[in-house]
């Protein structure tokens, strides 16, 4: 698995905007805005878990009604 992974143009120029971003916020504001982000990589983390058992029959889907 040494195969390179880039990023596209448009993913580039998403990270120089957050990295502009960033560059204006107190300390305070960025290490509330990194803990949100480092929760929400979580759910985002378990949602992805929970699609796959779906998908692979491990786990019934989730019920809606």
């Amino acid at each position: 698995m040494n195969e390179r992974i880039d990023l596209s143009l448009e993913q580039q120029f998403s990270i120089r905007a957050f990295e502009a971003q960033v560059d204006h916020m107190s300390l305070e504001q960025a290490q509330h805005f990194l803990k949100e982000i480092y929760r929400q990589m979580m759910l985002k983390e378990n949602m992805y878990q929970n699609f796959l058992k779906h998908q692979w029959g491990i786990e019934p889907g989730p019920a809606f009604e």
